[in-house]
């Protein structure tokens, strides 16, 4: 059951040097999958996809057009369509209270993967925004559909025009003479012409119309909505790594066994395995795209989720503070966060059997204690009394479909010494980021920014903990956010979620503001934020938006709490906001990285340690046709 308590949170850390890897990346030679270090920020990704859009094509990215084809093909080739299942954004239940869909980039990227039309659409407008400029992309209304346009500039698009990038669809569209891109607006109109394959296909450059399949172009037929700043970025995705604490990436479903299935999507159940699926998609055979014929095909399991498992064994005799956000003589409560999305086992075999109870596999504690355990989602505002501990006790249920959960031990860590406790989190992530091997020996790249994040949000109670002025569903309101041990903070993300109406006025201005000296005074984090709206539009809106921004703290501040405010002139409604800190950790230990995987020699697994002072790549002996098993990374000494 949930009950309400107080949030005081009693500090009584004894001075010790942490010992942990704030934001540990790897990277590999794999032409098309080699991991997070390779897209984890715009200016990462943007290289690489520059990089394979010049090996796909022999084009390099300098137009708006190439640009925009080169994030084209690299979204067809890394996200894929299927239904996620929905974070408790708003406090009320899965997918219940206002628009519950995934609108954040990097946690539809990485936790996902793959989503719904309007979804992905919705999240590729902050890259659009990263790359282009502001406002330079929208999600569109079509014909039973979402689809996607970008603002074009230069060359053969003069002052700028709007034109169709699908990524969902798989789908471009070149006028009949092939020198430009065609719009939503431009396209309806001779839809059944222009979106024909055989309609002369020299004009598309080697850039097969619809893809996935042929019947999809009768979704040009109408051009119905325009979505302004739909979607947004929030912080880039960081792990952080606790001495004790070891993630395990599973590119494949089924983890060590072959048959524990843990998801956070529909349960498509196709080919014998629970879980998201996609069978029309040209993920896992990206070199099919450019120049393709007849599309991607049909393949059950073509693509497929992919799990992150973190297990945490503290030692509290020794190393266990840096995981802790509150303890005294009579509880120890550890905090947990990551960049991917706490997956469940359902019950059943229902399409959405993740949402009833009686999920497994989520969250597991191992060991022997003799205390009460308690769960919180919302930083400590309410808890879940989860009874006693017990070896094998799944607390699934409480912390499913989040991103961050506190746990709290009802006893003092010298009670703790010798019992062992485990706790295993297994998560849903993106196979396409995850770090592949290839043919003909490999070599791993590692790199740590010494990064990690404290975040109030996304959901609404969570961030409704760190209110300190105004509130919700109002104009203006303020959070404030505080580093888990008093480190100073390097970087602060806000987001706000806007009632913005209907149609957009591009009049309002809306500002995001940060504060370090506790709103005695404020610097801009987002300055006179407007919907611009340009180009030809539909006729209807999305009454709402999204304004986001980051700034870096000083250098030198030793600033460890940080006020953001939202507010704007028009009167327009906050219906959610969320900021992260990120802070800086010490860079006094070292990861041990494994690669397991097969090939044609059998199965193989290897391991390497990266220190702060040696970061020299980690050349990997691999044969023919491999196939990674897991990459695991753990802090040590």
């Amino acid at each position: 059951m949930l009950r309400s308590v107080a949030v005081g949170i009693v500090l009584c850390l004894a001075s010790q040097a942490f010992a942990d890897v704030g934001d540990p990346q790897l990277k590999t030679d794999h032409p098309w999958y080699p991991g997070e270090l390779a897209c984890s920020t715009w200016e990462r990704l943007f290289a690489t996809q520059a990089e394979a859009y010049k090996r796909v094509t022999g084009r390099d990215c300098t137009t708006d057009e190439d640009k925009v084809l080169a994030a084209w093909l690299w979204r067809n080739t890394h996200y894929w369509h299927g239904e996620e299942g929905f974070e408790d954004l708003w406090g009320k239940g899965f997918g219940k209270g206002n628009d519950p869909r995934t609108r954040e980039y990097w946690t539809g990227l990485f936790a996902h993967g793959y989503g719904l039309c309007g979804t992905t659409h919705c999240q590729w407008v902050a890259e659009m925004e990263a790359r282009l400029g502001h406002g330079r992309g929208r999600a569109v209304g079509a014909n039973g559909h979402s689809a996607f346009e970008v603002f074009l500039k230069g060359d053969a698009y003069a002052g700028g025009k709007w034109v169709l990038l699908d990524h969902d669809l798989s789908t471009v569209v070149y006028d009949p003479t092939g020198k430009q891109l065609l719009g939503m607006k431009e396209i309806a109109a001779d839809w059944k012409k222009l979106t024909d394959r055989g309609f002369k296909p020299e004009r598309q450059h080697g850039w097969l119309i619809c893809g996935l399949h042929p019947g999809d172009n009768g979704s040009y037929a109408r051009n119905q909505v325009a979505e302004y700043l739909a979607g947004y970025a929030g912080p880039p995705p960081m792990v952080h790594l606790r001495r004790g604490e070891v993630l395990r990436r599973y590119p494949q479903p089924g983890l060590e066994d072959g048959k524990t299935f843990v998801f956070w999507g529909r349960n498509y159940n196709l080919g014998g395995m629970p879980g998201p699926e996609r069978s029309h998609t040209w993920v896992n055979q990206p070199d099919a795209m450019f120049g393709s014929k007849n599309g991607a095909g049909y393949k059950v399991g073509q693509a497929r989720f992919a799990n992150a498992v973190y297990t945490f064994t503290p030692d509290f005799a020794a190393d266990y503070k840096e995981a802790v956000v509150s303890e005294d003589d009579s509880q120890v409560t550890f905090e947990f966060q990551t960049p991917y999305i706490i997956g469940a086992t359902p019950p059943n075999a229902k399409d959405w059997g993740i949402y009833e109870a009686g999920c497994k596999n989520g969250l597991v504690l191992r060991g022997k204690a003799e205390c009460k355990v308690s769960v919180s989602v919302d930083r400590g505002q309410t808890w879940m009394d989860a009874g006693k501990f017990a070896d094998g006790l799944d607390l699934t249920d409480a912390v499913k479909g989040h991103r961050q959960y506190w746990l709290k031990l009802h006893t003092g860590a010298k009670q703790l010494v010798g019992s062992g406790i485990t706790s295993v989190t297994v998560c849903q992530a993106n196979a396409s980021v995850m770090p592949r091997l290839k043919d003909g020996g490999s070599v791993v790249s590692f790199a740590a920014s010494n990064r990690a994040l404290v975040s109030a949000g996304p959901t609404l109670p969570q961030a409704t903990a760190h209110i300190v002025a105004g509130k919700f569903d109002s104009p203006a309101v303020t959070l404030e956010l505080k580093t888990p041990h008093g480190e100073p903070a390097v970087e602060v993300y806000a987001v706000g979620h806007v009632r913005s109406s209907s149609p957009p006025d591009p009049k309002v201005k809306y500002q995001l503001e940060m504060s370090t000296d506790a709103g005695k005074t404020w610097q801009p984090i987002a300055k006179d934020w407007n919907i611009n709206r340009q180009g030809d539009e539909p006729s209807d809106f999305w009454s709402q938006s999204f304004c986001w921004g980051n700034a870096t703290l000083p250098s030198g501040s030793a600033a460890s709490t940080v006020r953001v405010r939202f507010r704007n002139d028009g009167g327009k409604a906050y219906a959610r906001a969320e900021m992260h800190l990120a802070y800086r950790t010490p860079a006094t230990n070292a990861t041990a990285v494994t690669f397991a995987w097969t090939d044609d020699t059998g199965d193989h697994t290897e391991s390497h340690s990266f220190t702060a002072k040696d970061d020299k790549p980690w050349k990997v002996p691999t044969g023919k046709n491999v196939k990674t098993k897991w990459v695991e990374m753990k802090a040590t000494k």
